[in-house]
């Protein structure tokens, strides 16, 4: 009887979960743990450092997009609700695939909150709610942030060789957000809603 209570609870012990583990970490933030890629180390650390960056400013304009979905007021409610969040499923795209791109070459993607904050370049928002026309210039600004930063390093990776990091910056990122600058822009133009304001002939 007694070796059956030490078997069940032999089995008991391999079902339950192994709780409260830690442990060093695997790979620190900045080194480059390098893949067979054909990349030179000292490129995939360039790459690495200039896609952190924009990985952490794209974070921030994506969060973005979700607080103006959320706080967005006004006769324009319903397509600027929708507006933000389809901008939101995108940049949350474009975000894994730049963390991909940094582990693809070795690095370690920037993730949690307090070192997204500290790191991007797009101005801090205030916590309440803001009108539609300054909502509309913020993300604006953060988008020229992004393009900015995008195009500078589109040009690195192309002298360095690194086509994947080029290709992902050219095709998605730049695209993306200029496709996004567009919309925003257009609901800044001032026109009239009913009457046209001039008469024709």
């Amino acid at each position: 009887m007694k070796n059956h209570a030490v078997k069940d609870q032999s089995i008991l012990d391999r079902a339950r979960p192994l709780v409260g583990q830690d442990s060093r970490e695997i790979q620190p933030y900045g080194r480059i743990a390098k893949l067979p890629i054909a990349l030179a180390e000292s490129v995939c650390k360039e790459s690495v450092e200039n896609l952190n960056q924009l990985l952490a400013d794209t974070i921030t304009l994506r969060d973005m997009y979700k607080k103006h979905h959320w706080q967005v007021a006004g006769p324009t409610f319903y397509q600027l609700h929708l507006l933000y969040d389809k901008h939101f499923k995108e940049q949350s795209d474009l975000v894994d695939s730049l963390a991909e791109r940094v582990q693809m070459l070795g690095g370690v993607s920037i993730a949690m909150a307090h070192d997204v904050a500290e790191t991007t370049l797009i101005p801090r928002l205030p916590r309440g709610r803001q009108e539609v026309p300054v909502q509309l210039s913020r993300l604006l600004h953060a988008h020229e942030v992004i393009l900015f930063e995008s195009r500078t390093m589109a040009k690195q990776a192309v002298e360095a060789g690194d086509d994947g990091t080029n290709d992902l910056l050219v095709s998605d990122v730049i695209r993306t957000n200029e496709m996004q600058v567009w919309f925003l822009s257009e609901h800044l133009v001032e026109e009239p809603l009913v009457r046209a304001s001039g008469r024709v002939g």
